[in-house]
């Protein structure tokens, strides 16, 4: 675990010594999923790498996401075959691999109502059928994701209590992943990394980037520094451009809702509602573990500079609520709404007029011995590390082994059996796997630990606590809008304060 462990006083060791002229074989900026992705990647194969990030990890676009590793229907709905196979191929290596403590099956309904025409429901029930050939083809077996199927409207009922009754004829289900949370992701990958000699250091802006390496500034302590590297990869996401001029990115703005369960009956199923008018898009209303349902998402370009955090708009909260009504038997309101966030996608520059039409695919670019990666979406991010690393290297004329993260798994994972045999409560190994009695363990001297951090919220002093001292929390905002997500509802987030300041003070 200590090799793992990412907290302040690693940060500061491992920053002076880059300052003091140790070069690097890689050096990585951004330090979301694809970042941390890269730095693991590179580490694995032997190299010495540095990832820095002006913020925190995950503190763009990857904590934002739908919390979904999906096996790329969507994709093969617009005829990308190839994405959609890729799509499917990684969540195999993520379910079954890698992070099968992070990604569950989660079913999937489609209730037909009478919004939902029958040749709409014939055209889905073959996507389906489509995403279980996907699914096949990468290997993945039903007994992970069972077969889409027909149900009835009992049924359905019972997947999603406040679907609208009348006129329902019953529903298309199929299955996907979900994880537990994008930002715990994250955080694994980099842990990861930082086990196989990474330096991951955040509150690191990069002030100066070319072949050679970076100037940096610690915007902790405001001193600026060098660090050497004879390989770059800018993995900056929607901000890329700002580091390589050649990029050309239209991003697009992903919100969602953020609803109590109770609101929808507490639903055992995801619920697919299609988008009336528009033949290929839904919306989808997620359940999560933590008793919250996150309704979404639109797909609406942004023009101008690029906000750190986005901010949705009533315009699409608006339309959320609107699509989500057609579902419903009764209707819901701004009431209802007690969070809403949004994400910038990082889209390459495309002659769509939609940028729901753009491709998700992603680039590896280099020149002048950097090496950008765009593009993509989080459930591929092992495929555009690996890209990434490989063009990095070849520039840079480094020897390096094969990829080796197919099969590499991140801190936490373990066999389901394992972990259905470990001593802690579901939740904590939903979230730590394998290292969840480690995380109970700190509750032992101290039991009130072990008790909700505000009323309604199920993380626990214990959580914030082992946040600071293994995955590399260095404040509040890391705390609640991170490593937990009890900032995604703001009056969870005000209750859960001065949780949060009495671990940071007890680190």
């Amino acid at each position: 675990m200590t090799g793992t462990s990412l907290n302040a006083a690693r940060r500061r060791r491992e920053l002076a010594e880059l300052a003091a002229g140790s070069t690097v074989d890689l050096l990585v900026v951004g330090l979301g999923v694809t970042g941390a992705g890269v730095a693991l990647d590179a580490a694995a194969r032997g190299l010495s790498v540095a990832a820095v990030d002006a913020a925190d990890l995950a503190f763009g676009t990857s904590r934002w996401s739908s919390k979904l590793v999906h096996g790329g229907l969507r994709y093969l709905a617009g005829g990308h075959v190839a994405l959609a196979y890729e799509s499917a191929a990684e969540r195999e290596v993520l379910l079954r691999h890698t992070a099968p403590h992070l990604v569950s099956a989660l079913p999937f309904v489609l209730p037909l109502t009478p919004f939902v025409p029958a040749g709409r429901a014939w055209l889905t029930r073959a996507g389906f059928a489509a995403g279980d050939a996907l699914r096949a083809a990468a290997g993945t077996p039903r007994a992970e994701l069972p077969r889409s199927r027909r149900i009835g409207a009992a049924e359905v009922r019972r997947l999603a209590p406040a679907v609208r009754r009348d006129g329902l004829r019953g529903g298309l289900v199929q299955w996907d992943g979900q994880l537990v949370d994008d930002c715990r992701l994250v955080v694994a990958l980099a842990r990861t990394a930082a086990g196989h000699g990474a330096r991951i250091l955040t509150r690191c802006a990069v002030e100066q980037l070319h072949g050679r390496g970076a100037a940096v500034r610690d915007t902790l302590t405001g001193e600026r520094h060098e660090i050497r590297a004879r390989a770059v990869v800018n993995a900056t996401g929607v901000w890329a451009g700002r580091l390589d001029p050649a990029v050309r990115l239209r991003p697009s703005r992903g919100t969602h809702l953020v609803l109590r369960a109770a609101a929808l009956g507490h639903p055992a199923a995801a619920m697919i509602i299609p988008v009336p008018g528009d033949r290929n898009r839904f919306v989808f209303a997620l359940p999560q573990r933590d008793g919250l349902v996150y309704a979404g998402i639109t797909d609406e370009p942004v023009d101008g500079p690029v906000s750190d955090v986005p901010s949705p708009t009533p315009a699409e909260i608006g339309f959320l609520l609107d699509v989500l009504d057609t579902a419903l038997d009764t209707a819901l309101t701004t009431d209802d709404v007690v969070g809403a966030f949004a994400g910038l996608r990082p889209l390459l520059a495309g002659a769509a007029d939609r940028t729901a039409d753009l491709s998700r695919r992603h680039a590896v670019h280099t020149a002048g011995g950097v090496t950008t990666v765009v593009g993509g979406k989080l459930t591929t991010y092992r495929r555009m590390a690996r890209d990434a690393v490989d063009a990095a290297t070849a520039a840079a004329g480094l020897p390096a082994g094969r990829c080796r993260t197919a099969r590499l798994p991140l801190v936490g994972a373990a066999s389901a059996a394992r972990l259905g045999r470990l001593p802690a409560p579901a939740r904590l190994i939903g979230r730590y796997g394998a290292e969840a009695p480690a995380v109970l363990m700190l509750g032992v001297r101290d039991p009130a630990l072990l008790r909700p951090v505000a009323p309604g919220v199920p993380v626990t002093a214990a959580e914030l606590r082992w946040a600071v001292r293994h995955e590399g929390a260095l404040d509040e905002e890391d705390l609640l809008d991170r490593r937990t997500r009890i900032g995604l509802v703001p009056a969870d987030r005000a209750a859960a304060l001065p949780a949060a300041r009495a671990a940071l003070a007890a680190a």
